[in-house]
């Protein structure tokens, strides 16, 4: 919101030495954002004066240039030599004869350094300049020169005030809960509180609508739009031009001056907060109604886009269909044109969330749109009503038409009842319970004071303050938080980093260790999503918890899969140009419940919650497992004097996992598997005990090419909550031994759909408490193994705690060891 300064002070009397700056500091004390503040009109210097054309002639030159050669009258003070007018040369032709322009004089310099002197062009010496508004800084048009009114001033007079040129605008960032000060109205009151000075409120004039209705109007839904308000103005001449003073300080506020009737509409938003919007009588069809869009209808919008509409759509519509985006933007067919002279204007107040739905659906963010779907004062209505009329007769014309059509009534809101020494309890600051009133007082409350207590009704602009804890905020704004002392609470001894939260600094680090870059990711999705891992339209995975007002219509579903987040981040690293990737993951997946969710608990700022509502709390959001994703692509080894690049296998992803299991103290088993969106012939089943905690394994061909991801990609997810619940609190540190080591291996032929991990079992447990470590350090499959055959080769380290272990011994528990693994899977040791 750009707020200018002289417009500000029009609505709070603030002191005569006070500058923006000054103003910015106490807006930003009382918990606005400021963005910027910027002087305009400071690049022009020099003289800038009222000049009246005398005469000009019109010469057409060899390159096909037309300029006239004026005498300009600048008064007896800045004349030319001589005491005569002032000859300027001038492109531009949409003056006249006797005409008021703005003169640029030898020495001045204007927007963005140009320079002005008395240089020769097209066979004159051309004494200054007549200035357009881009020149000025005042706009873009450079069509033209300005032209002032005949009764501005008299030829030689300081033509920058008159321009409003010099001011000073502050520029402030609206969070969400601040949407009364998307308006000079709500700003004004915010700088009034910060000096202690008067406020004028702007709203407060008089509504005299006569009697009788104005335009007919019929509202279908209530809900969402509780109040409408149509006046009309007839007898408006569409050519009237914008007075500069509206124009300027439109401009200043961010907005592009077009016609009067849309500056004023324009000017009064800026001004009140209020969306307004005007319609051409005569294009209008029998009632105006506010209704949801039907099916297959379509409307074309004042930007000159045709928008297929969605039954969720709150429209305006009249007898020839859809005229109107309720609260987002007018149509096309309706619009106020340079031959409107009968002007109907619409003040109406709608509901935030469709007209949020809207603007997002359609990608068409307004400057109403914004007000609304973050809040406007629902009295204002018929105010801005009378404000628009009024300003469109006294520049344009015309006449109100008595009466006034008004639908529906402002729904009350419940008070709130404030403990006095809440706020004191919350900051720590002893504030009185004559402080705190008059400080809900000066925000616009209405207060009465009862034993213990207040009941506080909050005011029409402030729909944000719905609780005590809100009523707290303001009057800390009030007081100023600079009163609030900054003391740390004294940390409790003994106490550090949770169990939970040790093991995932360590998971973290382990990972890093092992080329796995950690990153973050937005848990939203859609069904697009899912179908391009290839899922089943009856997979668990696919039912969601459905977003009430999701950032983006393709994705309003909370994941319950990590595999999407992975995926998207992996395609945009590729898409950039890493050819090698390793990332890492940990994050909550939110899976639905069978029931409705409770509602949330307020919970006291006081003291720490105890578990009866932590309980209610965890009863009013969905269950939020912790998840752990890699996923891997590219080359895992790369190339270099020590030989050939290794490319990126499905047994990584597993050994990704297996890693973050032995940093926890956790054995885990693998075992074969089939499910999307792995490669059903490379992925394994991650299993604890006999819980399944995840999957990992090489990506289903078509799910690489649906992400546009390189083949052969791997992936893993497991729950990571699970894996820290068994990871012991105190490993056990394996035992040392200074004995030396009996190495043994062999190699073992079962069939083909033998898991290594059966035959792995089977050998620890055969080989006895001798065995110190067995791993599995090859597969092989080919002559002279048999066909429907594999070869799995393990290496088995044996050793004994006090002791050389002698020939026979290890041949003993090598043996033991082999005929374990034959008898549980038909294992036979190669020779």
């Amino acid at each position: 919101m750009r707020v200018p300064l002289s417009w500000l002070r029009e609505y709070a009397d603030l002191p005569e030495h006070v500058t923006a700056t000054e103003v910015a500091a106490r807006l930003t004390a009382l918990g606005l954002k400021l963005e910027s503040v910027t002087a305009h009109g400071v690049e022009v210097k020099g003289r800038l004066v009222v000049g009246r054309v005398r005469s000009f002639d019109i010469e057409t030159h060899s390159n096909g240039k037309t300029i006239r050669w004026c005498e300009v009258d600048v008064g007896r003070e800045h004349a030319a030599e001589g005491g005569g007018p002032r000859g300027i040369v001038c492109g531009a032709a949409n003056f006249a004869v006797g005409d008021l322009v703005v003169v640029a004089l030898p020495g001045a310099v204007l927007a963005r350094g140009m320079s002005i002197g008395a240089r020769e062009t097209y066979g004159h010496v051309s004494d200054g300049m007549v200035c357009s508004a881009r020149e000025l800084d005042l706009g873009d048009d450079a069509s033209g020169v300005i032209v002032l009114p005949d009764t501005t001033a008299e030829p030689g007079a300081d033509a920058i005030p008159l321009l409003h040129l010099l001011d000073e605008v502050i520029e402030l960032e609206i969070t969400p809960d601040r949407s009364y000060a998307l308006s000079l109205r709500g700003v004004a009151r915010e700088a009034a509180t910060g000096f202690g000075v008067a406020f004028h409120d702007p709203a407060g004039i008089p509504v005299t609508p006569g009697d009788g209705a104005s335009y007919p109007v019929r509202v279908e839904d209530e809900h969402d739009c509780p109040v409408f308000v149509t006046r009309t103005v007839t007898g408006f001449d569409p050519q009237a031009p914008t007075p500069r003073w509206l124009a300027r300080r439109v401009q200043l506020a961010g907005m592009r001056p077009i016609s009067l009737a849309v500056d004023i509409t324009n000017y009064v938003m800026l001004e009140f907060g209020q969306p307004i919007h005007g319609y051409d009588r005569a294009k209008l069809t029998g009632a105006i109604s506010v209704r949801r869009a039907l099916s297959g209808e379509e409307l074309r919008t004042l930007d000159g886009a045709d928008r297929r509409l969605d039954p969720e759509d709150l429209v305006i519509a009249d007898e020839s269909g859809v005229i109107g985006l309720a609260g987002v933007m007018g149509g096309e067919a309706t619009e106020i044109s340079a031959t409107t002279t009968d002007v109907v204007i619409e003040a109406a107040h709608f509901a935030g969330v469709p007209i949020a739905r809207t603007a997002r659906r359609l990608r068409l963010a307004s400057e109403a749109s914004r007000r609304f779907e973050r809040g406007v004062d629902p009295l204002l209505v018929r105010a801005a009503a009378q404000r628009v009329a009024d300003l469109l007769v006294e520049h344009g014309g015309g006449r109100t038409q008595p009466g006034e059509t008004v639908c529906g009534s402002v729904p009350a809101w419940p008070p709130i009842v404030l403990p006095v020494d809440l706020p004191t309890r919350v900051c720590g600051v002893g504030i009185d319970a004559d402080a705190v009133a008059s400080s809900l007082r000066q925000v616009g409350c209405e207060v009465v004071p009862q034993q213990g207590q207040l009941t506080v009704t909050r005011p029409s602009w402030r729909p944000d303050l719905v609780d005590p804890y809100d009523l707290v905020e303001e009057v800390l704004r009030v007081v100023g938080y600079d009163q609030v002392p900054s003391v740390l609470p004294t940390a409790p001894a003994g106490r550090g980093l949770t169990q939970g939260q040790l093991l995932r600094r360590r998971i973290g680090a382990v990972l890093a260790g092992a080329g796995f870059a950690e990153v973050i990711a937005y848990p939203f999705v859609g069904p697009a999503d899912w179908d391009r891992l290839g899922l089943a339209a009856d997979d668990e995975r696919r039912r969601c918890v459905l977003l009430a007002n999701p950032l983006s219509e393709q994705r309003p579903e909370l994941t319950t899969s990590l595999a999407p987040l992975l995926l998207e981040v992996l395609a945009r690293n590729i898409g950039r140009g890493h050819s090698a990737v390793a990332l890492s993951l940990t994050a909550p997946v939110f899976l639905p419940d069978e029931g409705p969710l409770c509602p949330a608990p307020i919970l006291p700022v006081d003291q720490a919650p105890d578990s009866a509502q932590l309980a209610a709390l965890d009863a009013a959001v969905p269950r939020q497992p912790h998840r752990l994703a890699v996923i891997l692509s590219g080359d895992r080894e790369l190339a270099g004097w020590w030989g050939e690049a290794r490319p990126v296998l499905w047994a990584d992803a597993v050994a990704a996992v297996r890693l973050v299991a032995a940093a926890l103290g956790v054995a885990i088993d693998v075992e074969r598997d089939a499910l999307m969106p792995w490669h059903p012939g490379r992925c394994g089943s991650i299993r604890l005990a006999d819980s399944l905690i995840g999957h990992a394994g090489e990506l289903h061909p078509r799910v690489c090419r649906a992400w546009d991801v390189p083949a052969r990609t791997s992936y893993a997810e497991v729950d990571l909550d699970l894996l820290i619940a068994a990871a012991p609190h105190r490993p056990e540190l394996p035992a040392l031994s200074a004995m030396p080591v009996a190495k043994e291996d062999v190699a073992l032929v079962v069939d083909t759909e033998v898991p290594a991990a059966q035959v792995e079992e089977a050998l620890r447990a055969g080989a006895g408490d001798l065995l110190e470590s067995l791993r599995l350090f090859d597969v092989y499959t080919g002559e002279p193994v048999p066909a429907g055959k594999k070869s799995l080769a393990f290496s088995l380290r044996f050793r004994a705690p006090d002791r050389t272990l002698t020939e026979r011994e290890i041949a003993a528990a090598r043996d033991t060891a082999v005929a374990a693994a034959a008898a549980a899977t038909g294992a036979v040791q190669r020779t």
